[in-house]
């Protein structure tokens, strides 16, 4: 009936489908990273930070996650300043260095396109620093043009496991006479890290382990202030 419906359930199945083996040795990293009670490091820039802040102190959703959350490249602070910003090579050291990261932390670096210099030098950073590096990236939109920083990889050519999100160049799927609406790339980012957590946990739990899960705060009786608790030294925005 409606159009959007039907062209996101059809990427969802491709997403799948497309990264099935990178995802089952993604959701074979995170498992261990859970198990082993490392962080997980979250960073995007514009739109992208909200998959970020998706997998970050929701209902749900695991406690050992940092979301790298800066209002600087948050369009909260205006939306061609934030744009403005991302391209600034050098900036991504100075979030970095605001965070508390370990050897063994793992990061995941969402950008649609994986052409500007934040999120591609935040990967860097990370690699730099031993810590295992997944992307969620447009290869359609990322192969079509060069980084913003000149002879700079993108960041599908610097993770360690890339995460194809399939949406097309230009993120926007239904034809509007000449033109098109419809961004897909927030959804399906949700969609590939909400299946990743779920599917670790599984494993987690097979493994005997307890999940270090966030219950909604809107249930009575309902406290996660023993995860607060435990993370709030590691993660710096709880």
């Amino acid at each position: 009936m409606y159009q959007y419906h039907s062209e996101v359930k059809k990427l969802i199945d491709k997403v799948v489908d497309k990264n099935q083996d990178i995802l089952n040795k993604v959701i074979g990293l995170v498992s261990k990273t859970i198990i082993n009670d490392k962080i997980i490091h979250a960073f995007g820039t514009g739109h992208s930070h909200m998959i970020g802040l998706e997998l970050f102190a929701r209902a749900g959703g695991i406690a050992n996650v940092n979301a790298m959350l800066d209002s600087t490249v948050m369009t909260s602070e205006g939306a061609r300043r934030s744009a403005e910003i991302e391209r600034i090579s050098g900036f991504a050291k100075v979030i970095w260095d605001q965070h508390k990261i370990k050897k063994n932390d793992i990061f995941i670096v969402i950008s649609n396109s994986g052409r500007n210099a934040m999120p591609i030098e935040m990967a860097e950073l990370a690699k730099d620093n031993s810590n295992k590096v997944i992307a969620i990236t447009s290869i359609n939109q990322s192969s079509k043009y060069p980084a913003r920083i000149k002879n700079q990889k993108k960041l599908y050519e610097i993770a360690d496991y890339v995460i194809d999100n399939c949406v097309p160049s230009g993120d926007s799927i239904i034809p509007i006479g000449k033109d098109f609406s419809g961004a897909v790339s927030s959804i399906l980012g949700c969609f590939i890290v909400n299946l990743i957590v779920t599917e670790s946990l599984k494993i987690v739990h097979k493994a005997g382990k307890k999940l270090p899960l966030f219950y909604s705060q809107n249930i009575d009786g309902i406290s996660n202030e023993e995860l607060f608790s435990k993370y709030e030294k590691r993660v710096k925005h709880l």
